[in-house]
């Protein structure tokens, strides 16, 4: 049903809607936090992102929107836009937290969380980067690959919060610790998701 050796237009877009999700997500593991005026910049070059990541979503639904012919169905082509770059939001959103805390305390439970989404971003971008050549089959591997991630996400967090009741003793570190813990899952999550809306394109196109 596809042609290989022609580039498929909706295919790039999707490629880059991934490298876009991969960079903001390489910026905001590498960054350290030392001060406010760090949360204060971390967040702006977030929201940059998003903001970069919304426009590639208007790009690909106009061109939806005009096309006759889709590679794969339309829905299929936005639900995986739209997965990705809900992960996007969720950094933005778990950053702006950052800052509205005033939270410069960056614990390994945050880091190891972040190095989860990280490989989880890297592995949607070799995924985004087979759909443009069509091999869908070998996108599997990526999928599984996501949710092995996000699985130790999931023990990231029990632990981390058994921990943190164990030996916080102030309520409202408590209170943000815990925010900013549950956030991170729910992007671990979101990449699941991802992982998941390939699986289904991969399902009924390959």
């Amino acid at each position: 049903m596809f042609n290989r050796k022609k580039p498929d237009p909706f295919f790039e877009v999707l490629a880059k809607i991934a490298v876009n999700v991969q960079e903001a997500m390489h910026y905001a593991n590498d960054f350290r936090i030392q001060s406010l005026e760090d949360l204060e910049e971390i967040s702006k070059r977030m929201k940059k992102y998003e903001t970069d990541g919304d426009s590639l979503i208007h790009e690909l639904i106009v061109m939806l929107n005009k096309s006759f012919m889709t590679p794969i169905e339309r829905e299929d082509i936005l639900a995986l836009a739209n997965s990705m770059d809900d992960v996007l939001d969720g950094m933005e959103e778990c950053i702006a937290h950052f800052d509205m805390f005033a939270l410069i305390d960056i614990d390994d439970s945050m880091n190891t969380f972040i190095g989860y989404i990280v490989k989880s971003a890297d592995e949607i971008v070799k995924a985004m980067e087979l759909l443009k050549t069509k091999n869908l089959i070998g996108m599997r591997d990526h999928a599984i690959l996501i949710k092995d991630y996000e699985s130790k996400c999931d023990e990231v967090l029990r632990t981390s919060i058994k921990q943190l009741f164990l030996h916080e003793k102030d309520p409202i570190q408590l209170i943000k610790f815990k925010d900013i813990y549950e956030q991170l899952e729910d992007i671990a999550d979101d990449c699941q998701n991802v992982a998941n809306t390939m699986e289904t394109i991969i399902m009924r196109n390959a």
